[in-house]
């Protein structure tokens, strides 16, 4: 991602996040947040508590995720699961994806 594009300019600024839901990237897009000092974050788009589907896809909420089918949120910075439930089922955080910087150009891979 150039981030001297319109598109990933709001990743010059710290706190700041983005959706990108291009086809091939992730299962559902990923969302990228820049974290400060020209470190970022970037994690799968898809809720890691349901297989792919028509809700499963995260909504970007400033800087966290929440997904669509059951309101579960989660963090950006991290990708813990801010809402776990305390039923003594299993849950699962965010799946994070590798990220690089140089330049102004920011490479995530898995």
């Amino acid at each position: 991602m150039n981030l001297n594009l319109p598109l990933y300019s709001p990743l010059t600024n710290t706190g700041s996040a983005i959706y990108v839901g291009t086809k091939g990237v992730g299962t559902a897009g990923i969302f990228v947040i820049n974290t400060g000092f020209n470190e970022f974050v970037a994690s799968e788009a898809s809720c890691p508590n349901h297989a792919p589907n028509d809700c499963s896809t995260m909504v970007l909420n400033g800087q966290t995720a929440t997904c669509a089918c059951d309101d579960y949120e989660y963090s950006l910075y991290t990708g813990q699961m801010l809402n776990r439930p305390d039923d003594g089922k299993r849950y699962y955080d965010m799946l994070i994806y590798r990220t690089a910087f140089s330049g102004n150009i920011l490479s995530v891979s898995n």
